[in-house]
């Protein structure tokens, strides 16, 4: 199981607070509440919020290690079907977000890979 029951709640709470800002100019930056992982990969996700209305559907930033993080959705049904030689993605159980999305994502890009700043590394 990828998330928590608390993981769901907080990004579906996420999630209908972003909805309340659709169709206006504005949006929430939310801290990430959840790290996901390949061991066996550079792939990460840091994701902020579940689409109320398909919650299949999660927002964050993702990272497949090729060099080009963005901020995107994601079909969580699909990160939990991923295999890779019988290793599945896996939740870091030790994360807690320092900064909002927007501040990690503009490290990511800057570095071509998700890093924390405060500790000048990458995760």
């Amino acid at each position: 199981m990828l998330l928590t029951k608390a993981n769901k709640e907080k990004l579906l709470d996420n999630g209908n607070k972003q909805l309340q800002l659709r169709g206006t100019d504005k949006c929430h930056d939310f801290y990430p509440v959840v790290k996901l992982f390949m061991p066996l990969s550079a792939a990460t996700w840091l994701l902020t919020e579940i689409d109320p209305e398909d919650t299949d559907i999660a927002f964050g930033l993702c990272d497949l290690g090729m060099g080009f993080p963005e901020l995107r959705t994601v079909s969580l049904s699909e990160l939990e079907s991923v295999k890779i030689h019988g290793v599945s993605i896996e939740r870091d159980l030790h994360f807690k977000a320092d900064k909002p999305i927007s501040e990690y994502s503009r490290l990511a890009r800057q570095h071509g890979h998700i890093v924390e700043q405060s500790e000048g590394r990458s995760i």
